[in-house]
């Protein structure tokens, strides 16, 4: 239903659009150029297609707020009385307390943490200005220090 309305509003501005564009104005308008003196082959006058779309426009514009109104009415059923603040998310309290522990660490000095071993052909930079680089492949797998 919303949609049939929306589309019908949106015809009529449109048209709406295009009868106040070809009404005749004091600069001349764009569909009403000519003179109103030559009644040659019209079918109305200037006067006479003057008041015809003037209340072309009218019924228009009419139809304009009445679709405008309708929309308005379907948008506030549809919102079913609620506000702005009931759609917002409540704010949430912390969660209780965990029941279940989390797994104690291994007693042999590890903590839990698995290292990689160092490469074996590692350069460790000596921090010199030349560039150079020792090779040290005495080192192996690098311990994390036992816990206290």
């Amino acid at each position: 239903m919303e949609n049939v309305v929306l589309s019908i509003h949106l015809i009529l501005a449109l048209l709406l659009i295009g009868v106040v564009l070809l009404q005749r104005s004091e600069g001349g308008g764009l569909g009403m150029g000519s003179s109103s003196s030559s009644g040659v082959g019209g079918v109305m006058t200037g006067r006479q297609a003057a008041n015809a779309l003037t209340r072309l426009t009218w019924l228009l514009a009419a139809g304009f707020l009445v679709t405008s109104v309708t929309l308005t009415v379907l948008a506030a059923q549809k919102a079913k009385d609620e506000s702005v603040l009931d759609r917002a998310p409540t704010e949430q309290t912390a969660p209780a307390a965990d029941t279940t522990a989390p797994a104690a660490p291994a007693d042999d000095g590890s903590l839990g943490v698995v290292m990689p071993p160092a490469p074996s052909d590692s350069a460790v930079s000596t921090g010199g200005t030349s560039g150079e680089s020792t090779t040290d492949s005495s080192t192996g797998p690098v311990t994390p220090p036992p816990a206290n």
